[in-house]
């Protein structure tokens, strides 16, 4: 059985392949006593500039390699950012169990059974009181608070010290759903912590994260004063937000509508698990609306962050096909913008505000939303709590993370015993030192709709090159037999130039094709490669002179 060469004989590895310097694709790594223990399997949501791409996952390599040490994946909470690349995993790597608890169980159960190629390893649910004995370690769980039910940080009991991963949490004094368990934070700060890794995201906000049952209020109280039809949207995973909107219709005699198939299933998930409990009659299908007036009802729907094929934005174009707005609406945002989401969220607002239907976003007239990651007095009362000896921020862009490190220092925390790291990057821990141990391989991994699997930089190069300076074809007949042109050229350009007005143009570039097709067929040394890269250098350049543009330029021979 191979080792990590980069530790020890009796250091313990820490890395993540993905959630350092980014929010999303979490995947991290504790390497003890030669055994991998993986800790989530997120992916990450495209920026625009990634085009036609789904997902972005982590390269999954170095598991790949190792994969006989793995003793398992271990799932923190419900979130695909968290759990959203595990059919992508076991499609690569074989996993012996997934450890999981709560609702994470259902979500990855609907997740699995999307995909049909994979091998199901055995899903493990734990309980916060479970614990879990593997060679020299012992997997302790300690519940925390965050915006989607079941959300449990690790601790990792070694002859070193103990390992405390948080997971994604906030403190919430008043929380909806079952309380955190801070006895047993304190606790670990008693014992004594070796290392903590902490949730970095809200690590540059100062102000305090409000509870989600001051949310539930606002909501009911929105719903009370609303007149006509409430159109709400929220993140499907946000169960407990689900079911206060539920609440405050049946408080307002709504009927509840749901649309986005995300939505149906997180519904169907927590009424299952017990966190979504409509009275009965209270769900209704989308097929009973029109049997009730606008304003006995509450249609539910994904889109809060403006995806261009969700419901709440094909409603605002007026394309859903159930769903058309009406004066006297009201759309209600309960969520925040993603990092990078504000402008189809706002162009989503634009197009309801068109429509004459009044809009509610959070801000200070309305809370229709909270954070369900803590801020800065939130990590400093953990930091406190816990009183970890060594400290690596995680699940952060990189100003997060050093903005973490500050705050850890300020807890006490020695700067020398801070590490901020990149996906990759391996820490090695003993009881008495935390040093870079040097890099393992970590990168993106892009999936597309086509599902085959990795999107090559090159690809997303090509799908740039297309979409900012065009395609421009040309089509040779070649008579094989005579080694000569049957017709003349034929010009396709699609988002280059337009056909119709530049005819000289292209009667020139063909002209051109033409008379270097007719010198290089009789030739020798003709051959059909070399023919098709010396038309690709004439053009880029002919047409790089007279447009300042470089399209991509695509040759087809058809020979006869």
């Amino acid at each position: 059985m191979q080792r990590n060469t980069l530790l020890n004989t009796d250091e313990i590895g820490v890395f993540a392949l993905g959630g350092l310097g980014e929010v999303g694709k979490n995947t991290y790594v504790y390497e003890i006593k030669d055994q991998i223990f993986i800790v989530d399997a997120g992916i990450l949501f495209p920026d625009d500039d990634l085009l036609g791409i789904d997902y972005v996952i982590p390269d999954y390599t170095y598991l790949k390699e190792n994969e006989e040490r793995i003793v398992g994946l271990f799932i923190t909470h419900g979130h695909e950012d968290h759990i959203g690349g595990i059919p992508y995993l076991l499609k690569q790597v074989k996993i012996p169990k997934i450890y999981a608890s709560g609702i994470a169980v259902d979500l990855i159960e609907y997740k699995l059974g999307e995909h049909r190629d994979i091998q199901m390893p055995k899903i493990e649910e734990y309980k916060s009181y479970y614990t879990y004995n593997f060679k020299g370690v012992e997997l302790s769980f300690i519940r925390l608070n965050h915006s989607i039910p079941d959300m449990f940080g690790f601790v990792f009991k070694t002859e070193h010290g103990n390992l405390f991963h948080t997971g994604d949490f906030k403190i919430d004094y008043t929380p909806v759903g079952p309380h955190a368990e801070y006895d047993k934070l304190a606790q670990l700060g008693k014992e004594g912590t070796l290392l903590m890794l902490s949730d970095s995201t809200n690590a540059e906000q100062e102000g305090l994260i409000q509870s989600e049952s001051k949310v539930g209020k606002s909501i009911n109280e929105l719903f009370t004063r609303i007149p006509g039809r409430i159109i709400i949207a929220t993140f499907a995973s946000n169960l407990y937000r689900i079911q206060q909107i539920i609440a405050a219709s049946e408080l307002t005699g709504r009927k509840v509508a749901v649309f986005g198939r995300s939505m149906e299933r997180a519904i169907e998930a927590g009424i299952q698990s017990g966190y979504i409990k409509p009275k009965k009659g209270t769900l209704v299908d989308p097929e009973e609306l029109n049997k009730f007036r606008l304003e006995e009802t509450c249609i539910l729907v994904t889109g809060s962050q403006g995806e261009p094929l969700a419901a709440l934005s094909r409603i605002a174009n007026g394309s859903h096909r159930q769903i058309k707005t009406v004066k006297g609406d009201t759309v209600i945002f309960s969520s925040s913008p993603i990092p990078g989401n504000q402008d189809p969220i706002n162009k989503t607002i634009n197009l309801l505000f068109r429509n004459d239907v009044n809009v509610i976003t959070h801000g200070p007239i309305a809370d229709t939303h909270t954070s369900g990651h803590g801020s800065q007095p939130d990590l400093k009362l953990m930091l406190t709590l816990v009183k970890p000896k060594f400290f690596i921020p995680m699940h952060g862009e990189h100003r997060m993370l050093k903005h973490h490190k500050q705050l850890a220092v300020d807890c006490g925390v020695k700067p020398e015993n801070v590490l901020i790291m990149d996906n990759g990057d391996v820490a090695a821990i003993t009881k008495d030192t935390l040093r870079h141990a040097g890099r393992v391989q970590a990168g993106d991994v892009y999936i597309d709709g086509t599902g085959i699997g990795n999107i090559g930089n090159s690809i997303l190069r090509e799908r740039k090159i297309l979409s900012e300076e065009g395609l421009f074809s040309i089509v040779l007949t070649i008579d094989s037999n005579k080694k000569q042109l049957v017709t003349d050229p034929t010009v396709i350009s699609r988002g280059f130039i337009y056909m119709k007005g530049n005819e000289e143009l292209t009667q020139s570039l063909s002209n051109d094709v033409k008379k270097l097709v007719q010198s290089e067929l009789p030739k020798k040394s003709y051959n059909e490669l070399n023919l098709k890269q010396s038309i690709i250098d004439m053009l880029s350049q002919k047409i790089y002179d007279i447009t300042l543009r470089k399209p991509m330029i695509i040759p087809i021979f058809m020979t006869l």
